[in-house]
């Protein structure tokens, strides 16, 4: 057995599910978030401590574990649980979204990429077989498919990072200049025969392959990808190449669009997807499964996910605020004495101490906001979970004011409860 879906509820007024998948290395309730551990490690944080915050499933990344320590070194050592010291279910993603974000620094053709090694600028070739290879080496529960992720809207050459990959799409379609409705039709039909060949190079009957539906924010082009890509039959399938720049109206639109497309026994995953706003449309739209640096990346950087939006720590305004960063948070920093782990008599972590810690430079601060965060995170989604059953949508808007647009407008007229 790879893997098990089950659905346990439906919402009566949206797309939306309650379920559980079921894995070699134990279940996770859906929808779930996953927190990412690129490198084998959510930064900062222990393994022990990442579960207390309700995460049940990780990711990480296959090309920087291929990088370092060497998927054959993780193989060796019992795999990427025993490695990292996460006895819960992994989800590997498969290289494709770094062959999109380092677009200047490899070369793609109808065989794979050719990147440069961002440790030592050697050449390393990805191709399908060459990612499952990687994938069942590392020894997580559920693997993704090597696609072609392409941008999804026109990149144009307002900013820097956005003419690299227009540069780069014209380099590769072999064209004169850019062609963006081409470019897109070539990442579909690549995803469609790189989807048949990962499918062909899987060995392990304990790891779930998941393929990835392609589009950008073509709608017809999503729907014609997800034709492709689940004429293969897998346990698993997601939405790729969203939010790589699109305004969330495009991500909700393409989301609400595609996701009710794939086969509706089977989790849904929508790759990358990370502000409270886009995670509540893309779960009333029938999705299942999510992951995001943004808890970490941004607690790294001193900004702490609140109910009612973000709070920038460093800012002065912050300097004598004796308040924790968000009241009724359970997490480490915001109420000690609510988790069984922490020492009895813990005190709230005050909002002008956490903005001392990082104007000193002390790594506690980022490590800190980076916990909050997390919790932040895993509390949506367990209240998400809970209304999908009871169906009080309002109670939940007023809850999450920051996830208030993500909702469907049906779900804020007052209508009546949808009970289970």
């Amino acid at each position: 057995m790879s893997l098990e879906f089950a659905i346990h509820h439906r919402c009566a007024r949206s797309q939306a599910r309650v379920g559980l998948v079921t894995t070699p290395h134990g279940s996770f309730d859906t929808p779930a978030f996953m927190p990412v551990g690129t490198r084998g490690t959510v930064k900062g944080i222990l393994p022990t401590q990442v579960a207390q915050t309700g995460a049940q499933i990780l990711l990480n990344n296959t090309y920087h574990l291929m990088l370092r320590p060497g998927a054959e070194l993780v193989q060796s050592l019992g795999g990427v649980h025993r490695f990292m010291g996460w006895d819960a279910p992994i989800l590997t993603d498969s290289g494709g979204y770094q062959a999109y974000s380092m677009a200047d620094i490899n070369a793609i053709d109808d065989d794979g990429v050719s990147f440069r090694s961002i440790i030592d600028g050697s050449k390393i070739r990805l191709t399908p077989e060459r990612a499952i290879e990687i994938q069942n080496q590392l020894g997580a529960d559920i693997i993704m498919a090597f696609d072609d992720c392409p941008p999804s809207a026109d990149p144009g050459s307002t900013t820097t990072n956005q003419a690299r990959l227009r540069h780069a799409a014209a380099r590769d379609t072999k064209r004169g200049s850019y062609d963006h409705d081409a470019r897109l039709d070539l990442a579909l039909d690549r995803t469609a025969r790189w989807l048949e060949r990962c499918a062909n190079a899987h060995k392990r009957s304990d790891q779930a392959l998941f393929g990835i539906a392609q589009g950008g924010t073509d709608l017809d082009r999503r729907s014609r990808s997800i034709e492709q890509v689940c004429q293969v039959d897998l346990p698993g399938y997601a939405i790729g190449g969203v939010a790589v720049g699109e305004a969330h109206d495009d991500i909700v639109r393409v989301v609400a669009h595609a996701a009710p497309q794939l086969p509706e026994a089977k989790p849904r995953y929508l790759m990358g997807v990370g502000y409270e706003r886009d995670l509540v449309a893309a779960v009333l739209a029938g999705c299942d499964m999510f992951d995001c640096v943004l808890p970490t990346r941004n607690g790294r950087n001193a900004n702490a996910f609140t109910s009612q939006g973000q709070i920038r720590i460093r800012n002065a305004q912050y300097r004598e605020d004796p308040a924790p960063i968000e009241a009724g948070c359970d997490c480490l920093a915001c109420q000690p004495s609510a988790n069984a782990w922490a020492t009895p008599d813990g005190l709230p972590i005050s909002r002008a101490y956490l903005r001392h810690l990082f104007s000193t430079e002390e790594m506690l601060g980022p490590i800190l906001v980076s916990l909050h965060n997390l919790r932040h995170f895993q509390r949506l989604m367990s209240d998400l979970r809970t209304t999908i059953v009871n169906g009080d949508w309002g109670g939940f808007a007023n809850r999450w004011p920051v996830a208030r647009e993500g909702l469907l407008p049906e779900l804020l007229r007052g209508l009546q409860d949808d009970k289970p």
